[in-house]
């Protein structure tokens, strides 16, 4: 195994780890989520979105990584949201939380995965196809919000970390 492989295998299994000690794998926070009235996996997810969001910046900025921007494609979001937000709704698992459920022994999340597995094979297939249709729909090309907007990607993070502190503030108040 690679150092690369290594630190994959390392950082997935804490992130499993930190899935089931937040409770995020368990079915009643995945269908509170979707009827908006448990809002403890969009607070674990943003938690580590604000974290990872920081390190990456700092990286950046150092000079020790970069990005690589795919196309802002609206066609190839829409239709991928929708499919990514009906297989969450039907299976009660996003990709990260099946695999963490089953790691849990909860036999069920299978299904899911087979799903996704599917799901990727048969996008594999239509990508031909895709790629002359939906993903022709009204392209922006390689942008980021901060290149968007002409700001510093520090602007960018801290309107990002206000409105997150803010969401959590009023979800802690309304008990969610």
């Amino acid at each position: 195994m690679s150092t690369e492989q290594i630190l994959g295998l390392i950082t997935g299994v804490l992130f499993g780890f930190f899935l089931q000690k937040g409770r995020v794998l368990r079915f009643d926070k995945q269908v509170g989520a979707m009827l908006l009235q448990d809002m403890t996996i969009l607070k674990f997810m943003l938690s580590a979105i604000l974290v990872g969001m920081v390190g990456i910046l700092l990286l950046i900025d150092a000079g020790i990584f970069t990005t690589s921007h795919k196309t802002m494609n609206v066609g190839a979001v829409v239709v991928g949201g929708s499919l990514f937000g009906a297989g969450w709704a039907l299976m009660g698992f996003c990709p990260g939380t099946s695999i963490g459920a089953l790691g849990e022994g909860r036999w069920h999340a299978l299904f899911a995965i087979a799903g996704m597995v599917a799901g990727a094979a048969i996008y594999a297939e239509l990508y031909p196809w895709l790629n002359s249709t939906l993903m022709t729909w009204k392209d922006f090309g390689k942008i980021s919000l901060p290149e968007a907007l002409g700001v510093s990607h520090w602007i960018v993070a801290a309107g990002f970390w206000a409105v997150t502190l803010l969401m959590f503030y009023l979800f802690e108040r309304k008990g969610l």
